[in-house]
């Protein structure tokens, strides 16, 4: 059995019950449940209908996402988070640059990687020598004043965790921001990379070994083995190419508003929906929220 999730944004509900009907009719589903009025809507249907490919792209033009996920295990365990552009509304890296005035390059850099189009962590090396003698104050700067979360996110963190299930921030950015945001949310635990500073000013490095797409995946494997757990058992966000590792091996690896080459590469996009979208795929209706 296979659960069809129907999603838009929650900043302008607007998914049309005729619209909710007429698929589930067409796909011969059971009935519809309404996890949120206006904004999420799930039914379950036997198999999974070869026309899924295009209704998903008709949909896109609607403003909806549409998710199809096994019925089974729903409800998963350990959530992996990437930290920028899906946690947070920002590149760290980008935002330190921009405060170094080389903000315009780096961001290229940036954006070329997490598309996969430059080797990561050639990519972060190049753009983290910019940065060289950037005094180190600048980070809290950046945190205080630059640094806005992902809407959804209290509440994706605060309904999971009150669910029994472990929450990991494992970044390619930098323990300066993760600490940070991992304790603004609540996660249980993170990985990032960490600046180097030699008085008071940023080196032009990190230290090594560099955490990348593969750390991602070890980071998984590491807290599954300690959990107890399975790689079902896991739902894992992220954006960018260097998510893709972790994305691909869990139960369900969500492509949060992603770079398309990533997106192409993942069987849940969310491109309408904020971080609350993964709670409404894991079957929580709003009335289910916690710290919102």
């Amino acid at each position: 059995m296979l659960i069809v999730t129907l999603l838009t944004s929650p900043a302008r509900p607007s998914l049309d019950p005729a619209l909710v009907e007429a698929l589930r009719n067409a796909w011969g589903g059971g009935d519809v449940v309404w996890l949120a009025l206006d904004e999420a809507a799930e039914f379950a249907i036997p198999v999974e209908p070869d026309t899924a490919g295009a209704t998903w792209k008709e949909l896109q033009g609607h403003g909806v996402d549409l998710v199809i996920s096994p019925a089974d295990n729903r409800k998963k365990r350990l959530l992996l988070a990437d930290m920028d552009s899906t946690m947070i509304q920002q590149e760290c890296i980008d935002e330190l640059a921009d405060e170094a005035g080389v903000g315009a390059r780096v961001a290229d850099i940036t954006a070329r990687a997490m598309n996969g189009e430059l080797d990561f962590e050639e990519a972060l090396i190049e753009r983290v020598g910019l940065l060289k003698g950037l005094s180190s104050g600048v980070i809290d700067t950046v945190l205080r004043n630059r640094i806005t979360l992902m809407p959804g996110g209290k509440a994706l963190l605060g309904t999971m965790k009150a669910n029994d299930a472990t929450a990991a921030l494992v970044s390619g950015g930098f323990t300066a921001f993760t600490s940070a945001v991992a304790a603004q949310l609540g996660f249980d635990t993170n990985r990032a990379n960490t600046l180097l500073i030699r008085d008071g000013k940023l080196t032009g490095d990190v230290e090594r070994p560099i955490l990348g797409r593969e750390a991602k995946v070890q980071a998984l494997d590491d807290l599954t083995v300690e959990l107890g757990l399975t790689d079902t058992d896991v739902i894992a966000v992220g954006d960018g190419a260097n998510d893709l590792g972790m994305l691909t091996r869990a139960g369900m690896g969500v492509a949060l508003h992603a770079k398309p080459a990533v997106a192409a590469q993942c069987n849940v996009r969310v491109n309408h929906g904020d971080l609350t979208a993964l709670l409404y795929v894991q079957g929580y209706a709003k009335q289910d929220f916690v710290g919102v």
